[in-house]
């Protein structure tokens, strides 16, 4: 296999650094091994954040999450350490991780962890009127 897991992150200039918006990714396929068993626990992560000045770019961040395949770690622990991994190399303004481990023993775990940029904070959110039409005649 030509691609390898690596624990290297990638990231690219923010196309708009003038702007809060945010980066929301899914990632179904995350697998790491119970440290107690060496079973192995599935996870969909889902990643949201603000950038600041880099984005983490994806092909990077798959390989990344491949790179815990085979290790043991306890839920609360990587969701941790991949959060501060993604810290380290993007510097975002605003980054949340949110771990859903499938059922293990009967118990669902989900773990979320954020971090927040010194000072900053987000722009008020603005509600849109919607606003409805009646069906034309015609």
């Amino acid at each position: 296999m030509a691609t390898k897991a690596t624990q290297k992150l990638h990231t690219f200039p923010n196309p708009a650094p003038n702007r809060d918006f945010q980066i929301h990714m899914e990632i179904p396929e995350f697998t790491c091994l119970c440290p107690m068993t060496g079973q192995p626990d599935f996870a969909v992560l889902t990643l949201d954040y603000v950038a600041d000045k880099l984005c983490v770019e994806l092909k990077s961040l798959k390989l990344y999450t491949w790179s815990f395949r085979d290790q043991g770690h306890y839920h609360e622990a990587v969701t941790n350490r991949i959060l501060d991994d993604l810290v380290k190399a993007a510097k975002p303004r605003f980054m949340r991780l949110t771990a859903g481990f499938y059922v293990r023993g009967g118990i669902f775990t989900t773990i979320a962890a954020e971090h927040r940029k010194a000072g900053w904070k987000p722009a008020p959110h603005v509600e849109l009127m919607k606003i409805h039409r009646q069906p034309s005649s015609h």
